[in-house]
């Protein structure tokens, strides 16, 4: 299985997110899986891929050519992907990926997880997608969907494709029995 992590290019501000991307990446080769990241090798993006490697697991990166050079991209991945824009990338990053993993991260980790979610609602995909919400990260955003469904925005069993955990063995479990409702249009 590939997964992708969508993930901060920086550590933020509290060291267990570094603590927690070590561990995600070790369980990930632990468990055979193939990461599918944004080829930099910085923040928690590269502390990820690094866990893998180390671990003796695949990783490919996909990158923009121009943070490429401003990000840094990593240059020890089983496979490095350097595309032309961000559309590109996070369209290369969906399409091979079969399941996605959101942990702390900033607008770019938010884009992503929204992309991949409505891809999800609209019938896209029928992929898993899981946050990892330690230390709480991801409480706020919870209560923004629910206040979504509530007003009528997101039907519930779109609200629901959101997988909630808030531990590693909870999020390998969930992905792997993850059951996609509708597509919001049937």
């Amino acid at each position: 299985m590939k997964i992708a992590v969508f993930c901060g290019s920086s550590f933020g501000n509290n060291p267990l997110y570094k603590t927690l991307a070590q561990t995600l990446g070790k369980e990930i080769a632990k468990r055979g899986f193939h990461l599918v990241y944004g080829g930099s090798c910085v923040g928690l993006m590269g502390t990820i891929a690094d866990a893998v490697l180390n671990e003796g697991g695949e990783v490919t990166g996909v990158i923009t050519k121009n943070l490429s050079k401003k990000e840094h991209a990593h240059n020890s991945l089983t496979y490095l992907h350097i595309v032309d824009d961000i559309l590109e990338r996070k369209k290369m990053m969906e399409d091979l990926s079969d399941a996605f993993i959101i942990m702390p991260g900033g607008f770019g980790t938010m884009d992503e997880l929204f992309e991949v979610l409505m891809y999800g609602q609209l019938g896209y995909h029928k992929k898993p997608c899981a946050v990892l919400n330690v230390n709480h990260f991801f409480d706020h955003l919870f209560k923004l969907l629910n206040q979504l469904t509530k007003e009528g925005f997101v039907k519930k069993e779109h609200n629901n494709m959101l997988l909630q955990c808030d531990n590693i063995d909870s999020l390998f479990n969930k992905i792997i029995q993850y059951v996609p409702p509708k597509p919001k249009w049937d």
